[in-house]
């Protein structure tokens, strides 16, 4: 089942351009990473969430819509976020990394979500994303994995 999670998140990603987006002039300040429920982290988003997954280990959401979609997950355990994130890097993609939660979208969308989430930006590369560029984490992000 999580593997399905993961193909609809990366499907959705490649959908809305994932990859194709610029960090633009103004980089916003990065507040402090974000904790909570998904309501909570969708409500800091300014997000109505339209929940697709509603299980003990994982609950997942829709937010947004046509290139400003993202999807915003959280997870019952770290293991469980990590599972999820080692699938979804076989993909390629954008993703914005808290504590228990990842948000996943465009580059543009992901730079939005982390000035008002916090947290860490991680791009990953893949053969199936079309993406030239290389895969890593943001300069200066201070992530060190989660493997």
């Amino acid at each position: 089942m999580r593997k399905l999670l993961v193909a609809g998140v990366v499907v959705l990603a490649a959908a809305t351009g994932c990859g194709s987006g610029g960090s633009g002039d103004g980089a916003p300040k990065i507040p402090r990473t974000a904790t909570g429920t998904l309501e909570q982290l969708a409500h800091r988003a300014g997000c109505d969430p339209d929940v697709q997954t509603d299980a003990e280990e994982l609950r997942q959401a829709n937010c947004g819509s046509g290139r400003a979609r993202y999807v915003l997950a959280t997870f019952a355990t770290d293991r469980g976020q990590a599972e999820w994130l080692d699938a979804a890097d076989d993909y390629g993609g954008t993703y914005l990394i808290g504590r228990k939660w990842i948000a996943v979208g465009t580059d543009q969308v992901v730079t939005r979500l982390r000035g008002r989430l916090g947290g860490t930006v991680e791009r990953s590369s893949s053969h199936h994303s079309g993406s030239s560029g290389g895969g890593g984490h943001e300069e200066g992000s201070g992530h060190t994995g989660h493997h």
